[in-house]
């Protein structure tokens, strides 16, 4: 698993090489160095049995649910406040947003728990409903407890190997139920790995079959490329779904994949105005 350090040395070295970066790279770094040495401090642990595990594995479930979830509020709270400390130092065009979040978080009006199992259970209620509560842009709320909640379940996914799930098919993640935000194709077979979007653990999974509705129709599955970075867009006509694939046998195998994300934002662009929505 990619550390803090990693990240942002990967980032660094993008600005450095590629000065249409410079702008958006300071934020990603700063929140990474908060991260960095924190990663037991959210205030979120998951607690599950060794038997409970394999339990789930043998059925075909995650190792993790939202009702594994244990919060200590007052952590999570203290976790929450500096990344919105962090977000304040690098920018002014949220400041009153971040504000009215604060404040919500001190007066204890919002439980954090709640947010938490929300988004990992993609139920856009409750962050909705906040957003409405402290007008303040969903897009935002959900971007600053994903950050503590994504802390955590990477500390957790670091305890399991892919070996552990040698027999796994599903197109969802084995420890913690999300679904993939990346996928990455390596060896001399190109071998398909799907990449956790919230724990960043990653899988074995079928070459040509849609990693979101599992389609495996070739008339149905493309892809397009921008450039000649080693990362293309991988669609499926079926779903109106795509998903972002590196080819590390192209290069840039040494920088982490959540990184590899930010870095190739406008290919999520080009993905959208063709019609695909980035399965989540």
């Amino acid at each position: 698993m990619p550390s803090s350090e990693q990240k942002i040395a990967a980032l660094q070295q993008a600005a450095q090489t590629s000065p249409e970066y410079a702008e958006i790279v300071p934020l990603f770094i700063g929140i990474y160095d908060y991260v960095g040495g924190k990663e037991l401090q959210t205030g979120i642990s998951l607690e599950i049995s060794s038997a409970d595990s394999k339990e789930r594995t043998e059925k075909g479930l995650p190792v993790a649910n939202s009702s594994d979830l244990r919060l200590d509020r007052k952590q999570s709270v203290a976790f929450l406040l500096g990344i919105i400390d962090v977000l304040s130092d690098k920018g002014q065009e949220n400041a009153e947003y971040l504000r009215n979040i604060g404040s919500a978080l001190r007066s204890g009006s919002v439980d954090p728990g709640t947010l938490f199992r929300a988004i990992l259970e993609r139920d856009r209620a409750p962050i909705n409903d906040l957003s409405n509560e402290l007008t303040v842009p969903a897009p935002l709320v959900e971007y600053i407890f994903e950050i503590p909640l994504k802390t955590a379940l990477e500390a957790f996914s670091a305890g399991h190997t892919a070996e552990q799930f040698a027999a796994w098919q599903e197109s969802f993640c084995p420890v913690c139920g999300s679904r993939a935000g990346m996928a990455e194709l390596s060896g001399e077979e190109g071998r398909r790995m799907l990449s956790c979007s919230a724990c960043s653990f990653s899988w074995q999974f079928k070459r040509l079959t849609c990693a979101y509705c599992g389609c495996d129709d070739p008339e149905q599955l493309s892809y397009f490329t921008a450039g000649d970075g080693a990362t293309r867009v991988d669609t499926c006509k079926a779903c109106s779904r795509y998903i972002k694939t590196r080819d590390s046998r192209k290069g840039d195998s040494d920088v982490p994949l959540e990184v590899e994300d930010l870095l190739t934002i406008h290919l999520d662009l080009l993905a959208a105005r063709e019609g695909f929505e980035r399965g989540k």
